[in-house]
This record gives C-alpha cells, sequence and structure tokens, in this order.
C-alpha cells in the first residue's frame, strides 16, 4: 500500500475487506484485482496499476449492496484456553484506539476470548464527526458478534461514559438514537450499519449488563482491552505476530484478573 501514489493508496484503502476470506466469486474477482495492483505498483508500473484498480473499483461499484457474503467472523479472535474453567460472573471489557487515520478495538473476556481488529479512515468513511466514540461501540459490537447469543448476565466494562450512555439508551427502548455524524446508508457486508443492530441487539437483551471503569486505573480486563486495541492499531503500519503477542498479552493479564476475583 504504501508504495502506492496518495490517490490510489486512498482507493486501495477502500476495496481492502475484499482481500477477505470469503465464498462470494465477484469479491473474489475484486480482490484479486486489488492484489493485481499492489504487485504492479512494486514493479513501478502505476499506470498499470491505476487501471487495476479502477477496474475493481468499478466492479465493486456494480456488485455493491446486493453482495450479502459476510466476512469470516473468526477473523482477528482467539483463546487463551486455560481461562476455559475459570469459575465465577462472565465479565468482559472493550476498548478502542484512534490515531490520525488508523484505529484499532479489542475485547477480553474472563474466560480467556479475546479479539481485535483494526482499520484505515477512508474517503466515503461512515464514522463522522464522532470517530472515537463509535469505535468505542464497534467494540462492544465485535464482543457481542463473537457469539450467536451473548452470554445470559455477560458484564461488559467500558471506560468511555458516553458509549455507556448510548448503549443504556438503546437497552431503554431508545434505539434511534446515535451518535453525531453517524453514517446510516447501506453497508456492502450487511443488511444494516454495525450500531443500528448493535442497538436492536441491547434493546433485546436487557439482562446484559453495561458498567463503567476507570480507563488505565490498573483494572486487569481494561488494561487488557485497551492493549489489544492498540497492538491491532498499531499492526495496520508494523510488522510483528499480532496472534503471539495477543495471545501472551491477554494471558498475563487475565492471570492477574482472576487472582484479584480469587481474593
Amino acid at each position: 500500500m504504501q508504495l502506492l501514489p496518495a490517490d490510489l493508496r486512498e482507493s486501495a484503502l477502500a476495496l481492502q475487506t475484499y482481500v477477505r476470506p470469503t465464498h462470494c466469486a465477484k469479491c473474489e474477482l475484486i480482490g484479486d484485482g486489488l492484489r493485481l495492483c499492489l504487485t504492479a505498483a512494486r514493479y513501478d508500473e502505476f499506470s498499470s496499476a491505476r487501471h487495476l484498480l479502477d477496474t475493481a473499483q468499478q466492479q465493486a461499484v456494480e456488485h455493491g449492496a446486493a453482495c450479502r457474503t459476510k466476512p469470516d467472523r473468526r477473523r482477528g479472535r482467539g483463546r487463551v484456553a486455560r481461562w476455559a474453567s475459570a469459575s465465577g460472573a462472565m465479565v468482559a471489557a472493550t476498548d478502542a484506539s484512534w490515531k490520525d487515520r488508523a484505529g484499532g478495538i479489542g475485547y477480553v473476556v474472563s474466560d480467556g476470548h479475546y479479539g481485535l481488529r483494526g482499520r484505515c479512515s477512508v474517503r466515503m468513511d461512515t464514522t463522522g464527526c464522532s470517530r472515537v466514540l463509535i469505535n468505542e461501540l464497534r467494540a462492544v459490537d465485535f464482543l457481542l458478534g463473537a457469539h450467536d447469543v451473548p452470554p445470559v448476565g455477560m458484564v461488559v466494562l467500558l471506560d468511555s461514559l458516553a458509549a455507556l450512555r448510548y448503549l443504556h439508551q438503546w437497552q431503554a427502548g431508545e434505539t434511534t438514537a446515535m451518535p453525531a455524524g453517524y453514517s446510516l446508508r447501506p453497508r456492502q457486508w450487511s443488511d444494516q450499519p454495525t450500531l443500528v443492530r448493535l442497538a436492536q441487539l441491547v434493546q433485546q437483551r436487557p439482562e446484559l449488563s453495561f458498567e463503567h471503569v476507570k480507563g488505565h486505573s490498573g483494572h486487569p480486563l481494561n488494561e487488557a482491552a485497551d492493549a489489544l486495541s492498540h497492538m491491532a492499531r498499531r499492526r495496520i503500519g508494523e510488522s510483528f505476530d499480532v496472534r503471539r503477542r495477543a495471545h501472551d498479552l491477554v494471558d498475563a493479564f487475565l492471570r492477574d484478573w482472576h487472582a484479584t476475583v480469587a481474593h
């Protein structure tokens, strides 16, 4: 991506979801076009790269919202198996990180499950002016989306009071309340925008508990979610073994969490 001129890079970033595993032949064709564009850029064939990218963009526009193929739900998720049998209530924490045009979200659950995902801002970004708040809420959706049915009685900890207010509003039935600037236009990978889906989900699950935790106060689960979101953001521009690093990080923080709960 970094080899592309700035205008092409922005367009290429907007198509990066097409390189994910999918069972849609048209999506694979668009992803192949993006890969060929990057290969051309690697050999300084920028006119060919531009032509390939223009073709891929046109295919994406024509394919558009008609595609209902969902990305792999397991992507970006993992589990530290030794905490699977831990006793006690299921407690989770979510967090988000944003710097310049790169962001990350993360979550960790007391039973060892965790997830992290990074994203870049693009020209047609649906986030609007409430970028940090919206990504805090996307982190909650990322957590709850790991389950076909979120566990009854799960406690979700957030260090964002603004995000917490929206979750409580939605649980109270005010599902049309959305952060300022959030676009409700149709999405490519889903029938509904993420926050619309999340609002409807939490309205139907009043027994889920969303609670505030002070950020950067040493709370093991909050610190783990914060570190995962930062790791996801940094991974966009850096190269490292994110799976191993995330696994070890989560294991260390969960050890602290369960030691605290035991006492």
